[in-house]
């Protein structure tokens, strides 16, 4: 890491981490390698939010204000949602960008 550079804590709320769980577990009913890749993708990208966080785009809904979710696609279908706050990140929810999630809003 370069000298200067920003590191944030990432924090994955257990909410977040239980929708993993079950998104990964309906894939590998399916195919288990895609669970797999699913996983495996996940934590290469909640790992990239150390360094960079801000430069993934605002969740846009007209239900929220602006500028309270980021978003950061995850293998071509989920979007992981997430704060950032100071010097953490938080993890709030991964869902299924084929689904309404309003309710999260």
């Amino acid at each position: 890491m370069p000298r200067g550079e920003k590191r944030y804590k990432v924090i994955v709320s257990s909410e977040a981490a239980q929708m993993l769980v079950s998104h990964a577990r309906f894939l590998a009913q399916v195919s288990l390698e895609a669970a797999e890749n699913l996983i495996d993708e996940y934590s290469e990208k909640v790992k990239s939010l150390e360094l960079l966080p801000d430069r993934n785009p605002w969740v846009s809904d007209t239900m929220m204000p602006h500028g309270h979710y980021r978003k950061l696609l995850l293998a071509k279908r989920y979007l992981i949602l997430y704060k950032v706050l100071d010097v953490e990140v938080r993890v709030e929810a991964v869902v299924d960008c084929r689904q309404n999630y309003a309710w999260l809003l």
